[in-house]
């Protein structure tokens, strides 16, 4: 199952933003409102909860400096990653699109495509909040 956010346009460098995101207690301020927890594991890993769904943990997986953050899920159990492109368009203004990537059997696909849509939204559309 592969799923985009729509592209966001925020008035930050391409290197500013990549910094932020490369905090992991930055994540907390793209929670969507119905986050329960949120709690830094260390500094390559957090877990979250929303109301009503499992907590996730994710671990930092890939970065390319001003470009690009890969983030997996620590379990094997439901195998996702979640990527952030970013494309800066000038000195300070970075487009960012959020990519979900995940093997799920036809069943889990169509129970989490609406939730997981939502998720990847709303982190984008927080990102003017770094």
């Amino acid at each position: 199952m592969n799923l985009e956010s729509p592209k966001v346009t925020v008035q930050k460098s391409a290197h500013y933003i990549f910094q932020k995101l490369s905090d992991l207690k930055n994540f907390e301020k793209l929670m969507p409102e119905n986050i329960a927890k949120f709690e830094i594991v260390d500094e390559n890993c957090f877990e979250f909860g929303l109301k009503g769904m499992p907590e996730i943990k994710l671990v930092k997986k890939e970065y390319i400096p001003n470009t690009k953050i890969v983030l997996g899920a620590a379990s094997s159990k439901l195998p996702f990653n979640l990527t952030g492109n970013l494309v800066a368009l000038e000195d300070e203004k970075t487009e960012i699109q959020l990519e979900f990537e995940g093997e799920f059997n036809p069943m889990m696909s169509m129970m989490i495509k609406g939730p997981i849509s939502k998720f990847i939204e709303t982190l984008a559309a927080n990102m003017h909040k770094l």
